[in-house]
Parts: structure tokens; sequence; C-alpha cells
């Protein structure tokens, strides 16, 4: 008989699973959806641009309007009629979002007579099960109301004349989608705050999106050999054996040259999201080709995960074409790029087949843990005393400082403050001998460790430039 092992299981969970019922805005190309998108979720989260098409992948926020959450779902325009794969794989997250959506917000153009893309998506949606509000985008005045009630003719109930824009109609809107949603009902344990947010970062075409697809076993990134393809940030809520998990896929970061141009304002706009992403995140996974090695600009990304104190991990991805000689290479070659974080452990993987998912996972929930980690006073100094008593601070101009007690003020990233006697004559290389101590007694793989030196005085408390974090 064979014996079977259980697998691993990654799947995808709408935004709304946690209690929060989903509302996916639809239509045809650069009719406004990211604008409402923006105005409805109160942030600006969606990039918003002329050009069409700018939108491509699913996109959501939780919000509110009249007391009541919900997430709002952006999509990218609908255009059936389109030979380019691109947009047929934007079809097919529409037809998704639309399965996955309680309640959905059809919008169209008011400055321009109803197109076939138009027809063909209110057509479609004439199908759904859930209820659909029609908005008519851009009317910006009473006077545009008349072109906006062209949806009329298609036998449509009731149009909104909208202009997400300037918030007019935006309230009765709001109020339309309140009273079409699903009857509220009692949030589960789970909190999506409560849990580990991982971003998937890294230069354009090194696979972060393939490797999305992987960990959520659906295509719901569009994939592309274009570089640039991911523009938002795009979070999902995956689970994975009984665990659950936010992953955030980001667009590629480029070279800052390449992305301060002014004609390029969509993919500085990207940028500024996915740096975004890292500073909300506990866990920075940096995608790498293996064959192509750690690049400067890899470095650089990982150097700004590692200033905003989140945890790491480097994935060498496309392992599966490498010889086993190769795959050294490719990790020493990798490690010799960051010896400014030797903690950050290095993963094997491969998005197309699948290889290191498991490892990967792995890691993520031990630096998740260490991000959080908190050492019980008692433990931590008794810990500092053996320090101490190895290795005391070395005297630093004619003043020996003495150190009195440690302890830990944060978590996330994991914060240390040492009282001292004198915390500027605490020499620089002692202040590094102290994190490799934490990390090598206490582990905090993948994790940035950051100790103050403050001084002991009556009264206030004087707070050292002198500090040390690695």
């Amino acid at each position: 008989m064979t014996k079977h092992h259980p697998r691993a299981i990654s799947r995808v969970m709408p935004a709304g699973s946690h209690g929060l019922p989903l509302v996916a805005i639809v239509g045809r190309p650069n009719v406004g959806k990211s604008t409402l998108f923006n105005r409805l979720a109160r942030k600006r989260i969606a990039i918003v641009h002329d050009e069409p098409g700018v939108t491509r992948d699913r996109h959501y926020a939780d919000t509110s309007a009249f007391g009541r959450d919900y997430t709002l779902i952006d999509t990218g325009g609908f255009d059936p009629d389109s030979d380019d794969p691109m947009k047929s794989g934007i079809t097919r997250h529409v037809k998704s979002a639309i399965e996955e959506a309680d309640v959905i917000v059809f919008v169209s153009d008011a400055e321009v007579p109803l197109t076939s893309a138009d027809r063909v998506a209110i057509a479609l949606l004439r199908k759904s099960k859930n209820p659909v509000i029609y908005a008519a985008n851009k009317a910006d005045s009473p006077k545009m109301d008349a072109d906006a009630f062209e949806l009329y003719r298609l036998g449509v109930d009731k149009v909104h004349p909208i202009s997400g824009l300037h918030g007019r109609g935006i309230g009765e809107l709001e109020a339309s989608i309140i009273a079409a949603l699903p009857a509220k009902t009692e949030p589960g344990d789970d909190h999506e705050g409560l849990l580990p947010r991982i971003s998937i970062v890294g230069k354009p075409n090194a696979g972060k999106s393939s490797m999305m697809n992987r960990i959520l076993g659906e295509d719901r990134m569009i994939v592309d050999s274009r570089p640039g393809t991911t523009r938002d940030a795009i979070d999902a809520l995956v689970e994975r054996n009984g665990k659950r998990y936010i992953f955030v896929d980001t667009a590629g970061l480029r070279k800052k040259g390449k992305v301060t141009k002014a004609s390029d304002t969509v993919e500085t706009a990207s940028v500024g999201l996915a740096v975004k992403a890292m500073e909300r995140s506990s866990v920075i996974v940096l995608m790498c080709d293996a064959a192509e090695g750690v690049a400067e600009q890899d470095a650089k990304i990982l150097g700004l995960a590692n200033d905003r104190g989140r945890g790491m991990i480097i994935a060498l991805n496309k392992s599966d074409l490498l010889s086993k000689e190769q795959i050294a290479k490719a990790e020493e070659a990798a490690r010799d790029k960051i010896s400014f974080a030797p903690f950050a452990p290095v993963v094997l993987v491969s998005a197309k087949t699948g290889r290191g998912s498991a490892e990967l996972f792995k890691k993520i929930d031990a630096v998740a843990s260490a991000f959080h980690a908190r050492v019980p006073t008692g433990e931590l100094n008794r810990f500092f005393e053996q320090v101490l008593e190895t290795r005391p601070p070395p005297t630093m101009g004619g003043r020996a400082p003495r150190l009195y007690y440690i302890t830990q003020a944060e978590t996330a990233p994991p914060t240390f403050v040492v009282i001292s006697s004198s915390p500027d004559s605490v020499h620089f290389s002692y202040q590094r001998f102290v994190v490799n101590q934490l990390r090598q007694h206490f582990g905090f793989e993948g994790v940035p460790i950051r100790v103050v030196y403050r001084e002991r005085r009556r009264g206030k408390k004087k707070v050292a430039e002198g500090h040390e974090e690695a």
C-alpha cells in the first residue's frame, strides 16, 4: 500500500474572508476606476494616471461608510476585444473579481458614448447573482447628468452620476453600496493586523509575480516577460498548513536614475508604493535571479529594508536551472554582496517548479517570529552580566564607561537600551560586539537588532547619539 504524505497547501483567501464583504469596481480602461477606488478608500492607494491600463492586477483596500466596513477591489480595465495577451489576462482578473465580490460597482465614462466593451461588460454583469451598482464617472456638473443617463438605454434600473475626482455624488453611491451589502456577521478571531505581512521585492522581471502565483496556487498576478508588469503593491491573504499570512507583490525597483524622469511618473509612483509596502511589512523577501546573482540594485533594495528595520530573506530564483557548482558560487556571491546583513538567510527557490517553497515558508516563520520576539528582562540581564565578565568595554578617550543593565524597549524590530555611565565613550567596535552576542545567544534570524545607549542620570535621562544597528 502506498503511503501518502500530507502536502503543503497554500490558498489565497479574499480580503473579505475575515468578516468584511467585498465590493469590486469594474469597467473598461480609463474610465476613472482607480480615482473612484482612492476616493472610496479615503486614501491614495491605487496609481492614477491618464495612460489607459495603468491598473493591471486586482488591488484590495479596507474602508468604511455610514458605520459599515467593507473591502474594495480595484481591477484592470475590461477590454474583451483586445488581442493583447496582457489585456486578456486583465479580463480574466476582472471576471475573477466579479466572482469573489458581494457587490459590483460598474463604472462608465459620462463624457463619451458607451462602447462595445461597456455593453459586453454589462451583459456579463447581468449574469451575476450579486447586486450590481452602475456609476457614470466624470459627471463633474449637473449638466452632464443627461450624458450619464445613457446607461438607462441598456435597461439599467438606476444610474449614479458621479465624479471620483471631485467627490460629486459619492455619498449617494456609498449609501447604495452599503444598502446592497450582505447582512453583517460577527468577525472571526483572526485579524489581518495580527498576521505576518510579507513583501516580495526585487528588480523588474526577477520572478516576483511568478512566485506569488506559486504561493497562492492560482494565476492571480499577471505574469509577463516584459519588465514592470506589476505596478501596484498587491495584498493577498494566504493560508498554508493552518497558518495565515498577508503577502504583498510589489513593483520592480529600478535604479534611481531610471525612475526620476518626469516622463515616467507611473514608474516613480510604483517604487513609492513598493517602499511603503516594505515599511508596513514584518518580512521582506528579496527575489533575485540566481544566474545573474545579487546585483548592486538588489543590495540597495535590501539596504532599504535594513534601514527600516524589517526582517529579511534572500530568495535566489530559477535555481533549478543551475548546477550544484553554480548554486554554490551563487550563494557565496550573494553573501559577499550583502555583507552588511550577514544575518539574512539565503533560500534557493524556483517559482516555475515550486522548489524551495517549503524552506521559504520555514524561514518566513522563523524571521517573523524573531521580528516580534521579546526577551524577558531577567534572562536578558543574566546574559549581559556574562558578556561584561567575558569582555568589559574598553577605555575610550581616557574614560572607561560602565554599563549597568540592559532592557528590551521594543519589538518589530528588536530594540534594546543599555544604561551606561558614559554612552559616548562606548566604542563602536564594542557596540558591534554586543549586537553579535545578542544574536549569537538569542538568535533573531534575519532581523536587524538595534541597541541604544543611554546615560544614567537623576531626573531626565539623556539619549546618547551612539547606537549600533545590525
